[in-house]
């Protein structure tokens, strides 16, 4: 017979080895990702033109968003793989920036889009909060706005009075904070609202881009790469709303595979939260033809001093 006291080391075991490969495929892809941010935010820094620039100056703020949501992210995903648990007021930062940097990079590609529309149709006569010396005031506007919505989804909630906010240690999810039907019906609601608005402002600044585009016989260069620049928000933003099918994917993935819990849930945030995210800013930084000039140039430079060292 089969000593029953073989079968919870089994699955310990096998649940150790499950964390262990998912942080080492996690984590390298996070090092990438800052590795190539911290070169294009160095070129920023690095080189003005590109701070004169409103577009590039959004761009670098995107990069800084998306850096954020990837590195709370990813130590939420860490606590929940290594089951840390800590008091709900250590918990709830973390999945504040979360959420509002999540709901800010569908409002940053919004801003972006109409930053070419701007660019494109007042080209002499351009409002001043979209110049690049005014461009901090729209981002402090779409932050605001990003952060006013989390802090009302977590106070029209309810805690649990058994739970102690400054001592009782719990597992650092988004369920704590966010139980009530309420809370998940306003964060429903809201998702589907500023993902319809932008969609509406990509599509619409396309459009009007694109019909200028066939009456313009001058200058067609430029508004053919605005409004390139703008259909790529708009694949941008189906890389975002990717996060939202995971409700349809654990459902399939449930139905055709035997898979535990906790591995749908991380193929779910590998696949519709991280690799999009990972993804996003990257091709924008190496789709643009001044930035891509310069990335080479600095990968070339640290190739040479690497070698220069051996």
């Amino acid at each position: 017979m089969q000593n029953l006291t073989e079968l919870p080391a089994n699955a310990t075991s096998q649940r150790s080895l499950s964390v262990i490969i998912k942080v080492c495929v996690t984590i390298p892809f996070f090092i990438i990702f800052l590795c190539c941010i911290a070169v294009m935010l160095h070129i920023f820094v690095t080189h003005r033109q590109f701070l004169e620039t409103s577009r590039y100056i959004l761009f670098a703020y995107m990069l800084i968003n998306d850096t954020l949501q990837l590195l709370s992210s990813v130590v939420l995903f860490l606590c929940v793989m290594g089951q840390v648990k800590f008091a709900i007021v250590y918990c709830v930062p973390l999945l504040f920036i979360s959420t509002a940097t999540f709901q800010n990079t569908p409002l940053i590609l919004a801003t972006m889009s109409l930053e070419r529309y701007v660019a494109i149709f007042y080209p002499l006569q351009q409002p001043a909060t979209w110049r690049s010396d005014r461009i901090w005031i729209i981002i402090l506007s779409v932050w605001f706005i990003s952060c006013i919505f989390p802090i009302i989804e977590y106070s029209i909630g309810e805690l649990d009075l058994a739970v102690d906010v400054l001592s009782t240690p719990v597992l650092c999810k988004t369920v704590v904070v966010n139980s009530s039907p309420i809370q998940k019906l306003f964060k429903a609601a809201l998702n589907v609202l500023f993902f319809a608005v932008v969609a509406v402002i990509i599509l619409f600044t396309y459009v009007r881009i694109l019909l200028e585009t066939r009456k313009l016989r001058q200058d067609k260069e430029s508004v053919s790469k605005a409004m390139h620049t703008v259909l790529f928000h708009g694949f941008q933003l189906l890389l975002c709303m990717l996060a939202f099918t995971h409700p349809i994917t654990e459902s399939l993935i449930v139905l055709n595979a035997n898979w535990l819990p906790e591995d749908v849930a991380f193929f779910n945030y590998f696949c519709f939260m991280l690799i999009p995210r990972f993804l996003s800013p990257l091709i924008y930084g190496f789709r643009d033809q001044n930035l891509r000039g310069y990335i080479g140039k600095t990968f070339l430079c640290c190739s040479k001093k690497v070698k220069a060292t051996h």
